[in-house]
C-alpha cells in the first residue's frame, strides 16, 4: 500500500504567498521561497505552487521565482497557473518543477491534456478541478473560481485521465478555507471514476479532517495552506497523528 502524502500549498500572487476564503478575500502569508524551505525541513511529502491570478491577468507563471523555490526544495513540486501550451511546461519543468498542473486551459481545450501527456508523460501532468456544488450538481469552475462552466465534476475528471492526466487535485470552492474538513463525498467518488491518484484541497482546519479524508474521502494526498502558513498544524505532529490512526505515511 502506498503511504498518503502531505502536500503544502503555496498560492502566490504578485510574489507572495496568499490565502483567502472560499477563493476571495486574500491575506499575505509570507514569502514563498522561505515557506517552500520550511516545508522540505518539516517533512511534507511534496509542494504545490500555483500562480492563482496567472489565467486572469493572462500573464505567465513566474518561472524566476520557481527557480529559485526548486532550488530549496528536495521533494517533488507541482507548478501551476497560466499554462496553456507544451512550450509552457517545457519552460517550467526545464526551470525544476516536477509536475505542472493545468486547469483552465485544459478545460478550453481538452486536446492540450493528449498533447502533454504525450510529450512529458502522464506522470507530471496534473489536473486541477475547482468545483462548487450548484443546485445539488457538482460543476466545474475556470479562473481562479470566477467563472462556471457546464462540466460535471465527475465527467470531466473521467474524460481528464482518459486524455492522459496522471492524477486529480480537486478544491471544493465550498469548503476553501473555511476549516471545516474536506469534501469527502465528492472525493469518493471522484476514486471511484478514475484509476489515478486524488488529491484532496479545501477545508484542512484540523488533524482530524485529514483522518477523515483519507478514510472517508478515499484520497491519496491531502493539500491545505493556512493551517501549515500560520502554524496551526505541524506537519511533523500530523503524520505522527495520522500514523496513530493506522494511516501509512512517510514520517
Amino acid at each position: 500500500m502506498l503511504t498518503k502524502r502531505i502536500i503544502p500549498c503555496l498560492d502566490i500572487k504578485d510574489g507572495r504567498t496568499v490565502k483567502g476564503v472560499n477563493f476571495v478575500g486574500l491575506r499575505d502569508a509570507g514569502d514563498p521561497v522561505e515557506l517552500a524551505d520550511r516545508y522540505s525541513k518539516e517533512g511534507a511529502d511534496e509542494l504545490v505552487f500555483l500562480d492563482i491570478t496567472a489565467t486572469k491577468e493572462r500573464r505567465k507563471t513566474l518561472v524566476e521565482l520557481v527557480k529559485k523555490v526548486a532550488r530549496k526544495v528536495n521533494i517533488p513540486f507541482t507548478v501551476g497557473g497560466g499554462i496553456s501550451s507544451v512550450e509552457d511546461v517545457n519552460i517550467l519543468l526545464r526551470a525544476g518543477a516536477d509536475k505542472v498542473s493545468i486547469n483552465s486551459s485544459a478545460v478550453r481545450n481538452p486536446r492540450l491534456i493528449n498533447d502533454l501527456a504525450n510529450k512529458f508523460g502522464s506522470q507530471c501532468i496534473v489536473l486541477a478541478v475547482d468545483a462548487k456544488l450548484i443546485n445539488g450538481e457538482w460543476k466545474v469552475f475556470l479562473v481562479g473560481g470566477r467563472e462556471e462552466t457546464e462540466r460535471k465534476l465527475f465527467e470531466w475528471v473521467k474524460e481528464a485521465v482518459e486524455r492522459g492526466v496522471g492524477e486529480i487535485l480537486f478544491t471544493s470552492m465550498d469548503h476553501d478555507g473555511t476549516k471545516n474538513g474536506f469534501a469527502n463525498d465528492a472525493l469518493r467518488q471522484i476514486s471511484k471514476e478514475v484509476n489515478v491518484p486524488v488529491i484532496a484541497s479545501g477545508g484542512a482546519g484540523n488533524m482530524q479532517h485529514f483522518t477523515d479524508t483519507f478514510k472517508l474521502g478515499k484520497a491519496d494526498a491531502a493539500l491545505a495552506a493556512s493551517v501549515f502558513h500560520y502554524k496551526e498544524i505541524e506537519i511533523k505532529e500530523l503524520k505522527k497523528e495520522l500514523d496513530k490512526q493506522g494511516i501509512r505515511v512517510r514520517i
